[in-house]
């Protein structure tokens, strides 16, 4: 699927599909939903499949089949009945409301392992991303390479923004340099910002921040698995092959309650000192 890149009389802007859509009264949780079915149609087109059922692409795309009509309804797409949905016409349809009919330059700030597998990831380019620049303002870091692109200074971001038309940036950097960084790319012009640091940051009116926290996914992973095996969360069983900042919280508790023997901490848990004891310990941001 051809996607012409902008020329610099016509600067991407990342608001302007998220605007348009509002604009058209689409939900935000159906705009979370499209990448879904876009990534089910693209591998449909790939197969050279002409037509899919909102059944089938449904089940490919993880929701139901009502939901899915229910959110192309708002592309003033309905489909054909007993025929279903011309799949590259939704490939379009949808690329073009998510505003992926044109490439968008994206600045990678922080280029760790996380920042060298991001700018490694061959699917950026597929749908519609271009890594215009990495940043970094480690020494160490700054001069070597990844994925074929110069690491370059931090004081380059503002001249990097400007003359290559970003308004997409990627955080991932450690969690207390995260602020300044999202402040600097906020007043360089960055309207759109994903955030892979562990904190939240603090934005103006106007710039949009998407959060990908793989320790919290994992957290609720854990949790079904509890679910799953049977075990009791608060169980005795269960704390002693819990983290020591948890055995140290849950002491505290035991402690507050006046829970006699039983408020003594975990053998060997960790004392939580400083910020690390409080409840916040159990619970990252």
């Amino acid at each position: 699927m051809g996607r012409p890149s902008p020329s610099s009389s016509q600067t991407p802007d990342p608001g302007a599909a998220r605007r348009t859509s509002r604009a058209r009264g689409i939900p935000e949780a159906t705009v979370a939903r499209l990448p879904l079915y876009l990534r089910a149609l693209t591998a449909l087109s790939e197969r050279s499949v002409p037509t899919v059922s909102s059944e089938e692409l449904a089940a490919a795309a993880g929701v139901n089949s009502a939901k899915l009509r229910k959110d192309f309804s708002y592309l003033g797409s309905y489909g054909t009945r007993g025929v279903g949905y011309d799949v590259e016409y939704l490939v379009y349809q949808i690329s073009r409301e998510l505003g992926l009919t044109q490439d968008w330059p994206v600045v990678i700030v922080g280029i760790g392992n996380l920042g060298h597998a991001l700018a490694n990831y061959g699917g950026f380019a597929s749908r519609g991303f271009r890594v215009a620049a990495l940043l970094d303002a480690d020494p160490n870091v700054v001069g070597s390479t990844a994925a074929g692109l110069p690491v370059r200074h931090m004081d380059e971001l503002e001249d990097i923004v400007v003359s290559q038309h970003v308004s997409i940036g990627v955080i991932t950097t450690p969690p207390g340099a995260a602020q300044l960084v999202c402040d600097r790319l906020v007043e360089a012009g960055v309207t759109s910002i994903l955030n892979f640091a562990p904190t939240v940051l603090t934005v103006p009116d106007g710039v949009d921040v998407r959060k990908v926290d793989l320790s919290i996914e994992l957290q609720i992973l854990a949790f079904h698995e509890q679910r799953k095996a049977g075990d009791e969360p608060a169980g005795d069983s269960v704390l002693d092959r819990a983290p020591g900042p948890v055995r140290a919280a849950a002491a505290k508790l035991r402690r507050a309650a006046g829970g006699g023997k039983s408020a003594e901490p975990a053998k060997n848990a960790p004392a939580a000192q400083g910020p690390e004891d409080d409840l916040s310990a159990v619970m990252p941001a």
